[in-house]
């Protein structure tokens, strides 16, 4: 198992997934430290009280084999202690005492007893100072919030910083590390304007050449190369909105959407009627239809379909108390089916390259 290396969302993740599954050794209650808790309220005495007269096994604990701290499992130990045990089974974790806190919100995030809110947006704000350079998307990983609520935990920080004077606080960066690793713009539409000028001044040039010297991906640039053949700008109508600036990367932000040419506006969505159609014609396509993957696709389409239908009568039948949640999820999901949609059209665009330009 690894257990050194330079730290980012996608490694706390794996490295989460793995330490479930490692060997247990069992150990002595004595020999183990609790000396901090993700949780702002501390320990729950009803859930404590709950695991002691389970008649089931307690699950094992993960513990900090350097100071033998608990990670994650304080609820466990104390009702092990309660149930008179003197030793109980658990996992050990090599690693740096950075990482031990990550694990700690990420694993108390995927099972057990969940943080609130509070305490996943706390652990968010942490992780902003001591990771400053990691994106949104990968701090929302770790602390299982919304982007946008780390977006909006970090601009609230960014606030306070600027309100105690410079040098203080969240300092902001040109890149910020993403889920993957890969450093990208803070303004993705700064790295698609360089992009385009780097083309103009190039137009043989590969596209991981480009997006090397701009930060961005090829598969930006090959957006960007695609706009710019079309005669469009190379920041599409909603980064513009939402860096504040035109795609020429210096003038006033246009409010009205009928001031834009007419390629640039945004396509209205399309009907249900019309989105039953073409998954109608998915699930007639015999590439999907006749592989394991492709059929996992269409239940997943399925699945959606009838969301969409009984959209209005699942909203009512949410307790209250859960709706609050269920929207940070659908906002988190709705981002990601973005991405998702970006990268297949981004795909379909690059797939006639050449062999040097991919």
């Amino acid at each position: 198992m690894r257990t050194t290396q330079n730290t980012d969302s996608d490694y706390v993740l794996k490295l989460r997934d793995e330490l479930l599954r490692a060997p247990t050794e069992n150990l002595a209650l004595a020999q183990i430290r609790i000396t901090h808790s993700p949780r702002m309220r501390g320990e729950d005495p009803a859930h404590i009280r709950t695991l002691t007269e389970s008649v089931t096994e307690l699950p094992p604990i993960l513990v900090h084999r350097p100071t033998m701290r608990v990670i994650d499992g304080i609820h466990r130990l104390r009702a092990a202690a309660e149930r008179g045990l003197t030793h109980i089974q658990a996992r050990l974790f090599d690693g740096s005492e950075s990482d031990s806190r990550l694990l700690a919100v990420a694993l108390n995030v995927a099972h057990g007893l969940p943080l609130s809110l509070d305490d996943r947006c706390a652990a968010a704000e942490r992780m902003l100072v001591a990771h400053r350079d990691w994106s949104d998307r990968a701090v929302a990983a770790v602390a299982g919030v919304s982007a946008r609520k780390v977006a909006e935990i970090r601009r609230q920080a960014q606030a306070a910083a600027d309100s105690n004077g410079p040098g203080n606080g969240h300092e902001t960066k040109d890149a910020r590390v993403g889920r993957d690793g890969r450093a990208r713009p803070v303004d993705p539409a700064r790295g698609r304007e360089l992009a385009a000028e780097l083309l103009r001044q190039n137009p043989e040039a590969s596209l991981r050449q480009i997006a090397r010297q701009a930060g961005i991906s090829p598969a930006t640039v090959a957006d960007v190369r695609d706009r710019l053949a079309r005669g469009e700008g190379p920041v599409p109508l909603r980064r513009r909105q939402a860096a504040g600036n035109t795609a020429a990367g210096g003038a006033a932000t246009l409010t009205a959407v009928q001031a834009l040419p007419a390629y640039d506006r945004p396509e209205p969505g399309k009907s249900a009627a019309e989105l039953e159609t073409l998954a109608t014609a998915m699930r007639r396509d015999p590439s999907m239809r006749h592989t394991e993957r492709g059929r996992a696709v269409l239940r997943m389409l399925d699945t959606w379909a009838a969301f969409a239908r009984d959209r209005e009568a699942i909203a009512a039948s949410l307790p209250p108390h859960c709706r609050g949640v269920m929207a940070e999820l659908v906002q988190g999901y709705t981002q990601t089916w973005q991405l998702f949609a970006d990268e297949l059209q981004h795909g379909a665009d690059t797939c006639g390259a050449t062999t040097a330009a991919c």
